[in-house]
């Protein structure tokens, strides 16, 4: 049987950042990825998608994002490129191809089970985000609607939905970005329980993240102190308030039931309806930890102090949403997380 110092499981930015930290603290990390290519899911998201963050803020530790102009907003597939180059300058055991099925608890550490083997290891870093785990809510007549019902996570493009009658439900960036382009194209409505909120992508002729990096905002440690994430605001330099002003989408309360492919509204107004897009965000993927008891809590979250699992000695996590600050869950936070799970794991594989 194969063996390892520590298992990173996930490829993506968050896998990528914890192999790179853990190589600086001396261990030799395997690093698994399900998908074919050491990207994450960044080549799924959708087409037009944009980094909130310019391209000078936007980097893992030790490659800066390329390009000429460090104020850009890079597009996925600039991102795909950036991750894939880092994973091929990182001196790290990346194997793709390779799904983990379960992690369980022996008596050396750990042993990860493969759908074709098993390595063993001391340590575990479980950084498979979120992209396999589409929050799907339980909404009004949602069951009941006869029409299409797609998450996110399966939209690409507005092509396949021109002139349809489209409900976008959510309130958060993918949510108002995807209506927005959506409208262009086809009648869409943007359905939420809360309001729309917006943040300024710049102020005083500088983008939002070089405030929240001169006032510590973006590193402080708050992750403890937040128990349910704050609502979300919209990261806008004006294109989206004015499209919703404009009503291209309109922005409506939630609906409050379903009659087949019809809506109805709290108006009372009923209307049919093509397609509901659920633009409701995430959770943590991490079926493989099931057999390990105390890792997860009933909803399948994980039970971790800033990133280190509080039930589970040698599981760690990176790339959780508040993890430990604003930024945890980007590329422009999760390095600083990585580096202090390493050295946590380090500190204890030195007692081993």
């Amino acid at each position: 049987m194969d063996r390892a110092d520590v298992v990173v499981i996930g490829a993506g930015q968050s896998g990528l950042a914890a192999a790179h930290a853990l190589l600086r603290e001396g261990l030799r990390p395997v690093v698994l990825e399900a998908s074919d290519r050491a990207a994450g899911s960044w080549p799924r998201y959708y087409d037009s998608l944009t980094l909130f963050s310019p391209a000078r803020y936007s980097s893992l530790p030790g490659m800066p994002f390329p390009g000429t102009d460090p104020d850009r907003y890079p597009h996925r597939d600039e991102v795909v490129a950036y991750l894939t180059a880092y994973a091929d300058q990182l001196d790290a055991d990346i194997r793709t191809g390779q799904r983990v099925t379960g992690v369980r608890r022996v008596r050396t550490g750990f042993e990860v089970e493969l759908q074709d083997g098993r390595l063993a290891t001391h340590a575990v870093v479980a950084a498979s985000g979120t992209f396999g785990r589409p929050h799907r809510p339980v909404l009004p007549g949602l069951d009941g609607f006869t029409g299409t019902v797609l998450h996110t996570a399966q939209y690409r493009s507005p092509e396949p939905f021109t002139g349809q009658r489209i409900v976008v439900v959510g309130a958060g960036n993918s949510a108002v970005q995807i209506a927005t382009e959506l409208a262009r194209t086809a009648t869409v409505t943007l359905a939420s329980r809360n309001a729309v909120r917006f943040a300024a992508q710049h102020i005083l002729g500088r983008d939002l993240h070089f405030w929240l990096e001169r006032t510590g905002l973006d590193i402080a440690p708050l992750g403890r102190l937040v128990r349910t994430p704050p609502t979300q605001l919209v990261i806008d330099d004006g294109r989206y308030r004015t499209a919703l002003a404009a009503g291209r989408p309109d922005r409506r309360p939630l609906f409050i039931g379903a009659d087949g492919a019809k809506l109805l509204w709290p108006d009372g107004t009923r209307e049919g309806v093509d397609t509901i897009l659920l633009a409701t965000g995430y959770r943590p993927d991490l079926p493989y930890l099931a057999g390990l008891d105390g890792a997860r809590d009933g909803s399948g979250h994980p039970r971790h102090r800033e990133g280190i699992a509080t039930g589970v000695p040698g599981l760690a996590f990176v790339g959780l949403e508040w993890q430990r600050s604003l930024s945890s869950s980007s590329l422009r936070g999760v390095g600083r997380d990585a580096a202090r799970v390493a050295r946590r794991l380090a500190s204890r594989l030195a007692r081993w």
